[in-house]
């Protein structure tokens, strides 16, 4: 009787075990994985890409960008668009899915171009020549080799405590490390990076000291940074500055661009000269926007001639603006000056980054030349 029970319960087990196995077989039978996947990735401006992907049977997607160690994510609909920050090349991966983990994929390599980011160095624009009738080259500095110079010291910090945000609510931290020399190029860079209790990094350099001139003409071949809140500059201040302090020691802008979003400013430049008129701030300034592109583009010349009468700004070789200096109340403006090359972020003028502004951004000076008359 007893065996008779255990041969049914073995019949038993084994049909439910067959049964379970069948209904997995048509489990198993339904499951259709996608097919005919397509993806469309399309660059578009400032490191922002966008895929498109479609599959026939597909219950979901995943897209991975090829940043760091990051797995694809999920994603809704058929569209997703993705910022990337620093040029480089970069696997993307769309995965069409039945289940979590029944899916198909296609990987596609991208490379995301410097020239994006406005950190390649261009290899067109105008050169401006090496002599000039009247006048003989006194000092130059082509920044050759892989370091600044002994002409050159570095301003470090954000100005405090006398000076915070050095006079114009910048929000940068000026260090050394955003400076380097290469390939005939001094290269100062901004950076958005925590340093010092600020936000964003970037650099100043400054011939105080080492290198003062009084007079002549000065050519700087330089490609400028881009962007919101960018603010490059290519200046004068003079020497007398820690005597009598700023604006009686008078300050020459040989270049200055407020960045904007897309072109906007970005294709502009400004000419300024700064001095104290009895006891209050004066300035006068100029300006020039090229016909087409933007300063990021290609390398420009920025000159200005200054003698005893005035001061004539130029961009490539053709005047811009122009200011009398004789006035008794503009004697600053016939004193020694020395050279500051630097990049600002936000501040009064240009306004502070945002979500259109990518970083680093960078001003590539190819040299400056300084030449007195005869």
């Amino acid at each position: 009787m007893m065996l008779i029970k255990l041969k049914h319960t073995l019949i038993f087990l084994l049909a439910a075990v067959l049964t379970q196995a069948c209904q997995q077989e048509e489990v198993d039978a339904k499951l259709v994985l996608p097919t005919n996947l397509e993806v469309n990735i399309v660059q578009g401006e400032r490191g922002a890409v966008t895929v498109s992907f479609t599959a026939q049977n597909a219950n979901f997607f995943r897209v991975g960008f090829g940043v760091g160690p990051q797995l694809p994510e999920l994603v809704q609909g058929n569209q997703v668009t993705f910022l990337y920050r620093q040029a480089g090349t970069y696997t993307i991966t769309v995965q069409a899915h039945a289940t979590e983990n029944d899916f198909i994929k296609e990987e596609r390599q991208i490379s995301i171009s410097e020239a994006v980011f406005g950190l390649a160095i261009p290899q067109t624009g105008y050169t401006s020549p090496e002599s000039y009738a009247g006048y003989r080259l006194v000092w130059r500095d082509e920044f050759e080799g892989n370091a600044l110079s002994s002409d050159w010291v570095f301003d470090l910090g954000d100005g405090c405590p006398t000076l915070c945000g050095w006079g114009n609510n910048e929000l940068q931290w000026y260090r050394r490390e955003n400076v380097r020399v290469e390939n005939g190029n001094l290269i100062i860079q901004a950076r958005q990076e925590s340093v010092g209790g600020r936000n964003y990094t970037s650099s100043r350099i400054k011939t105080q000291s080492r290198r003062s001139f009084k007079f002549g003409r000065v050519d700087i071949r330089a490609a400028l940074p881009k962007g919101q809140g960018i603010w490059p500059a290519l200046w004068m201040l003079g020497d007398n500055i820690d005597q009598v302090g700023w604006p009686r020691c008078g300050e020459i802008d040989i270049m200055e661009m407020v960045g904007g979003p897309g072109t906007a400013r970005n294709n502009t430049v400004h000419g300024t000269v700064h001095w104290d008129n009895n006891g209050s701030h004066a300035e006068f300034g100029g300006s020039v926007t090229l016909r087409e592109g933007i300063f990021n583009d290609n390398f420009h010349v920025f000159s200005i001639i200054w003698d005893e009468q005035k001061i004539v700004w130029l961009l490539d070789n053709e005047p811009y603006h122009e200011i009398d200096i004789t006035p008794a109340a503009l004697s600053e403006l016939r004193e020694s000056f020395f050279f500051l090359f630097n990049i600002a972020v936000g501040g009064n003028w240009p306004g502070n980054p945002d979500g259109t502004t990518t970083f680093p951004q960078q001003m590539v000076v190819d040299y400056v030349r300084v030449f007195q008359k005869e």
